[in-house]
């Protein structure tokens, strides 16, 4: 199994139309072959200034590879990640046992 991370930040205003326009949009990952347990976070840590996160599970390597190949990732990421995400930090974790 795999866990795909990523915390981010967007270039919109809090609480905007755009804000939501994005994060309604980008449940479109969600339905992508393969994909598990997608959520949709608000990072609450004090320790960051990060403001949203994206978790999903994938049964194996293969599953995660099958995502990111996916048109609709691919199209994702160019259309709304790239110009609207300011900042992010991803991390994939495996489990030790």
């Amino acid at each position: 199994m795999i866990r795909h991370t990523v915390v981010f930040r967007l270039k919109h205003k809090d609480s905007s139309v755009e804000e939501a326009r994005f994060l309604a949009d980008a449940k479109i990952l969600a339905a992508i072959p393969g994909v598990e347990k997608f959520e949709q976070l608000r990072q609450v840590s004090p320790k960051n200034d990060y403001r949203f996160g994206f978790s999903m599970e994938f049964a194996d390597q293969a599953a995660y590879t099958g995502y990111n190949d996916h048109p609709d990732h691919i199209a994702f990421v160019r259309d709304r990640w790239i110009p609207e995400v300011e900042a992010y930090l991803e991390i994939d974790y495996a489990p030790l046992s």
